[in-house]
C-alpha cells in the first residue's frame, strides 16, 4: 500500500500548512523579529490591523492604550533573551524598548508617562485617535500622545525596568533605566500618587503596586530616597486584598497579571519581608490551577521548584497552535459551563482553544467567548516573555525532542520523533528514499540510551531549526541523550525512552484538530466495489473535517496514522489496542506498522453505525494502557 502524498509531506515536516508545535527558540526568534518589523512603528508596542483575515496589508493599528504596559513586558522578555543568548540583536531590542519608554516620558513635557505616542502625520493616526479619544488626545508637535495613564502602564514599565537593570550588564542600559525610574516615580509622587494627576486612579488604592514602583526606583537608584505616603498600608488584607479585589470580578482578571508583575519585583527586592510574600501567596493560591505558564515561572522564581513547573513547556507548546489574529470564538457549546449565560467554563479551557487576545495570560482562563474580527495581530509577547524567562530559570531547554505526531515528550524505539533548536542542519533536505539516510542536510543524529548504548538514527527531514528522525530500535527505557552533529557544531537534547507511546497524527501536524486519516467506502453486497472517502481538507486557513456518511449498505473503514505503538504485541484480536471515536471503541481490523514508511504505524477500524449523526467527535488511541493525544473526525 502506498502512503498518501499528504502524509509523507506531513511526516517530513515540509507541508506548507505544518506549524511547529513545540516551545522552541526558533519560534521565539521569529516572534521577536516580527515584533520589531510590525509592532513597534514608534518604538513601543502596537498591534497591526490587516485588510482581511488572511490579508497581509496593514490598514491600521490598535491597542495603543496599553502600549506602555506591553513595552515594559517586551523589555523584560528581551532582557531575559539577552542574558540567555548574549545576542547583539537582543541587546539592541532592549535599548530600542528603553528608547521607546523614554519617548513616552519625553513627549508629555513634564515626566508624565504617556500610554502611547505617534507622529501627527502618520497615515494611521486618525484611526488610533478615534479609538483612544476616551483617554484624551494630546498634541505635542510633531507628536500626538494619549493620556489618562493608568496604574497598569506604570506597573508594566517598572516590571521591565527592574528585570532589565538586574540582568543586562550594560552601563548605558543601567543609566537609562535609573533616569527613567526617577523621572516617572517622582512625577507620580508629586501628583497625588497618580500617573495622571487624578486621585481616582491613585496608587493610594493599590499600595502594593506603588510600593513596587518605589522599591524599584530605589533599587536602580541607590541614592534615591523616594518614599510613599505616611503609613503606606502594605500588604492589604481582607476585602481589600489583591486576591479579594480581583476574584470579585473575573472580567478584571487582567489585574492578576499586574499582581504577578508587582510581586515579582517587590518580593525579590524584599526577600525577608514575610508580609509581602504572604500577600503574594494569597494571589498564587487563587490562580495556581489556572494553567498559566507565565504565572508558574514567576512562582518558581519567588518560591522555588514545585509541581507546576512540569506544565510550563506543554502549555507553551499549546500556545504555538493558537491563531495569531483575533478571530471571534464562542466555546459555550464546546465546554461544560457553570453559569446561566454560558460565559464561564467549569474548569480552565485548554490553552489552544481559549479566545484570542493581546496577552493570553492576563485573561480569565474560564472565559468561553471573545476575540474580534480576525484582522488584528497579537504581538506574541505572551509567548516570548514566559519562553525566555523559562530559559533563564532553566525550566525550558534550549533544544527539545518530542514525538513528531503530537506534544509527547516520551519517545518509543522505532517511532518518528522531532528535535527542535537552531543551527541543526546546514541545509533543508527531505529524504526521498528508503532505507532512510543517516545524514541529511549535513546533519547526523545519534541516540545514547540510559545503558550507554549509542545508535545512529535514520533521518526523514532536516533544516536549521528542525530534524525529523526515526528513534533507533533496541534502546533501553529511561532518559536518553540525542546528539545532533552538523559539521563542527554539536547540539544535544534529552528525552525519556518508553517502549510504547501512542501519538496520533492530525491533518495540520499539530496533534490536535481533524485526524490525518483516510477512508474507504465498501458496498456491502459486493465488497470488491470500493471508493475512497475524504476525511479532511486543507487550505490557506488551515485544515477542517469533511463529514463522513455512515450507511447500512455502505460500511466505512477509516485508517488512522500514528507512531510509537509497534513495540507492543500487535496481533488479532488486538485486545490491548483501543481506538475510540466519540468515546466508543471501534472494531479494529488492523494495528501495526504502515507499509512503506519507517516508524509510521496504522490503525484500521470499521465505523460503528451508532455513530451516525454524531458530528465532530474525539478520537483517541490506547495501547498497553497508554493513551494518545486527541484528534477528531466528523460523522454525518
Amino acid at each position: 500500500m502506498r502512503l498518501p502524498t499528504f502524509l509523507v509531506l506531513l511526516i517530513a515536516g515540509a507541508a506548507s500548512f505544518a506549524p511547529t508545535a513545540v516551545a522552541a527558540e526558533a519560534d521565539a526568534l521569529a516572534i521577536d523579529a516580527n515584533i520589531r518589523a510590525k509592532h513597534m512603528p514608534f518604538g513601543t508596542i502596537l498591534d497591526p490591523v490587516y485588510d482581511s483575515i488572511t490579508g497581509n496589508t496593514i490598514v491600521g493599528y490598535t491597542r495603543c492604550g496599553d502600549s506602555a504596559l506591553w513595552t515594559g513586558a517586551y523589555l523584560a522578555a528581551e532582557s531575559f533573551r539577552y542574558k540567555v543568548t548574549q545576542s547583539p540583536d537582543a541587546l539592541d531590542n532592549v535599548k530600542y524598548a528603553l528608547a521607546g519608554i523614554k519617548f513616552l516620558v519625553d513627549v508629555t513635557g513634564n515626566n508624565r508617562l504617556a500610554r502611547c505616542a505617534f507622529a501627527a502625520d502618520w497615515q494611521f493616526a486618525a484611526g488610533v485617535e478615534s479609538e483612544e479619544k476616551g483617554n484624551g488626545i494630546n498634541q505635542s508637535a510633531p507628536w500626538v500622545w494619549v493620556g489618562n495613564t493608568s496604574r497598569d502602564e506604570v506597573v508594566g514599565v517598572f516590571f521591565g525596568l527592574g528585570v532589565a537593570y538586574d540582568i543586562v550588564d550594560d552601563a548605558g542600559v543601567k543609566s537609562t533605566i535609573a533616569s527613567l525610574a526617577n523621572r516617572i516615580s517622582h512625577f507620580i509622587a508629586g501628583h497625588q500618587w497618580s500617573p495622571s494627576d487624578d486621585i481616582t486612579i491613585s496608587f493610594l488604592t493599590r499600595p502594593e503596586q506603588g510600593q513596587m514602583m518605589i522599591d524599584t526606583t530605589r533599587h536602580v537608584n541607590p541614592g534615591d530616597n523616594i518614599s510613599g505616603p505616611f503609613a503606606w498600608p502594605v500588604p492589604m488584607t481582607g476585602s481589600l486584598s489583591p486576591t479579594a479585589l480581583e476574584s470579585n470580578n473575573l472580567g478584571s482578571y487582567f489585574k492578576f497579571n499586574l499582581d504577578y508583575m508587582t510581586f515579582y519585583n517587590l518580593v525579590r527586592y524584599n526577600p525577608t519581608n514575610s508580609d509581602y510574600l504572604g500577600t503574594y501567596v494569597d494571589v498564587r493560591n487563587y490562580t495556581a490551577t489556572h494553567q498559566n505558564p507565565y504565572f508558574d515561572i514567576i512562582d518558581h522564581t519567588l518560591r522555588g521548584a514545585n509541581s507546576f513547573d512540569a506544565e510550563i513547556r506543554p502549555l507553551l507548546d499549546q500556545w504555538l497552535l493558537r491563531p495569531k489574529r483575533d478571530l471571534y470564538v464562542d466555546l459555550s457549546k464546546d465546554v461544560q459551563t457553570c453559569d446561566s449565560g454560558g460565559n464561564e467554563a467549569c474548569k480552565p479551557i485548554p490553552v489552544v482553544m481559549r479566545p484570542p487576545t493581546d496577552f493570553l495570560w492576563q485573561r480569565d482562563p474560564f472565559m468561553t467567548k471573545g476575540g474580534g474580527f480576525g484582522t488584528a495581530e497579537g504581538a506574541g509577547i505572551d509567548y516570548i516573555l514566559p519562553y525566555w524567562m523559562g530559559r533563564f530559570y532553566n525550566l525550558i531547554p534550549a533544544v527539545v525532542a518530542q514525538s513528531a505526531a503530537a506534544i509527547s515528550y516520551n519517545l518509543a524505539p522505532n517511532s518518528i520523533a522531532s528535535i527542535y533548536g537552531i543551527n541543526l542542519a546546514s541545509s533543508t533536505q527531505n529524504a526521498s528514499w528508503q532505507p532512510l539516510p543517516m545524514q541529511l542536510g549535513g546533519a547526523t543524529v545519534t541516540v545514547t540510551d540510559s545503558a550507554g548504548n549509542q545508535r545512529q538514527a535514520g533521518l526523514i527531514y532536516a533544516s536549521s531549526s528542525q530534524i525529523n528522525f526515526v528513534v533507533p530500535d533496541g534502546l533501553a527505557n529511561g532518559n536518553a541523550t540525542i546528539t545532533v552533529t552538523n559539521g563542527s557544531t554539536t547540539t544535544t537534547a534529552t528525552a525519556p525512552i518508553q517502549a510504547v507511546t501512542p501519538t496520533l497524527f492530525s491533518a495540520n501536524s499539530s496533534g490536535t484538530g481533524v485526524a490525518a486519516a483516510t477512508g474507504v467506502k465498501v458496498q456491502a453486497a459486493n465488497p470488491n466495489l470500493q471508493a475512497p472517502v475524504t476525511v479532511f481538507q486543507c487550505g490557506n486557513s488551515g485544515c477542517s473535517s469533511v463529514p463522513v456518511a455512515v450507511g447500512v449498505d455502505t460500511p466505512i473503514y477509516l485508517s488512522f496514522y500514528a507512531t510509537g505503538i509497534r513495540n507492543s504485541t500487535l496481533a488479532p484480536p488486538y485486545s490491548n489496542v483501543t481506538l475510540s471515536i466519540n468515546n466508543k471503541p471501534m472494531p479494529i481490523q488492523y494495528a501495526g506498522p504502515a507499509p512503506g514508511f519507517a516508524g509510521l504505524d496504522q490503525i484500521n477500524v470499521l465505523l460503528d453505525l451508532s455513530l451516525r449523526g454524531a458530528g465532530e467527535v474525539p478520537v483517541t488511541l490506547t495501547v498497553d494502557g497508554q493513551t494518545s493525544n486527541t484528534v477528531t473526525v466528523n460523522i454525518q
